[in-house]
């Protein structure tokens, strides 16, 4: 579906599986036959941080206030909300807390996904305090949805590597840093996938929610899950399968086999950084290793409406930027792998070597 009218009504007309950002993401999940349509808002990665007592850098928690806002004018109204994860920047309580509080006005069911920021300083022990359970499914008109803790990694590097939890969360924190490690799903949280799965037959349609990409993208940003073939090996036997996913505050898409990955977009800021951030440099990650990738098209990538229609398991996404040329990205009709019609050539494929 294409549209020239961003407006809430404007995205929840006709069939389809619409995604919008603004900065946050509405899913609508439409299908002909027994199947209901859902509405879904998705608002992720507002790295909520806090600098003293009451004091928050501004340009974060504003992205999230305003998100939270946007959800609750939305018609019809959601079948629920997911958070995408990466509440807050270093996973302190007065950052949870702050996040927690302004998640507490939506007028929704909410979904929680956990990011790496939210977890590596007590282990998601706060977190699971404040939202539940870490991965779980659940099945909705239809369709099995499910939640991955994408974020894990080695016990060894959890436990055993760094002197306080402080350093660990730091080290994690880092964008680009070598001493960070690249995320998993794991063998435990694989195995009640697998189980969790079993009950679902192969013409459901399924959906992911994730912080990681459950891909190998890029290891220096961490656009990285270890052990995303084998999470994609129990997708691969279903008809409509979607991956969404957060922590890359950019524009991607993918296609591997029968399952379609979908970014969405941040509340916080974009990668890499427009030079219009210089004023909240001091309060930004630091990165030194480039993307082996083409840069996005324009500074303001990642920060306006994006538009995914995935009724027919053959997503077309349409995007409607901030101050930039509207964007299309489809099914390449030889391939059906996703082609980016007006700037194709500037896509590099992924790395696969280090």
């Amino acid at each position: 579906m294409r549209t020239n009218d961003p407006s809430r009504r404007g995205l929840i007309r006709g069939a389809g599986a619409l995604m919008a950002t603004l900065p946050l993401t509405q899913v609508k999940l439409a299908f002909g036959g027994q199947r209901q349509d859902i509405n879904i808002a998705y608002i992720s990665d507002s790295h909520i941080q806090h600098i003293k007592g009451n004091e928050f850098v501004r340009n974060w928690d504003r992205g999230l206030i305003r998100a939270v806002a946007e959800t609750n004018l939305l018609l019809p109204k959601p079948d629920f909300v997911v958070f995408g994860g990466d509440l807050a920047q270093l996973g302190t309580k007065p950052e949870l807390d702050h996040g927690a509080e302004i998640l507490s006005a939506l007028n929704a069911d909410v979904k929680y996904v956990m990011g790496e920021h939210d977890y590596y300083l007590d282990l998601g022990a706060y977190w699971s305090e404040l939202f539940g359970p870490q991965h779980y499914s659940w099945n909705h008109k239809g369709v099995h949805f499910v939640v991955l803790n994408s974020i894990l990694t080695h016990k060894e590097w959890t436990f055993d590597r760094w002197p306080t939890a402080e350093q660990r969360m730091l080290e994690m924190a880092g964008l680009d840093n070598p001493n960070g490690s690249p995320f998993m799903v794991g063998a435990k949280q694989r195995k009640w996938l697998e189980r969790d799965l079993k009950k679902v037959t192969d013409d459901t349609p399924v959906v992911v929610f994730s912080h990681s990409p459950i891909q190998k993208i890029f290891k220096h940003w961490n656009f990285w899950t270890d052990d995303a073939d084998e999470v994609q090996a129990l997708l691969g036997r279903f008809h409509s399968a979607n991956v969404i996913y957060g922590h890359v505050h950019q524009i991607q898409y993918n296609r591997i086999g029968n399952i379609h990955f979908h970014s969405v977009m941040a509340t916080a800021w974009p990668w890499p950084y427009p030079q219009s951030y210089a004023q909240a440099e001091s309060h930004l990650p630091v990165v030194t290793v480039p993307m082996n990738r083409a840069d996005p098209f324009h500074e303001r990538d990642a920060t306006g409406w994006q538009l995914i229609d995935v009724h027919t398991g053959r997503p077309t996404l349409s995007y409607k930027l901030a101050n930039n040329t509207n964007r299309t990205v489809g099914p390449d009709p030889a391939t059906g792998m996703p082609h980016d019609f007006d700037f194709q050539e500037r896509q590099i494929s992924a790395q696969d070597h280090y």
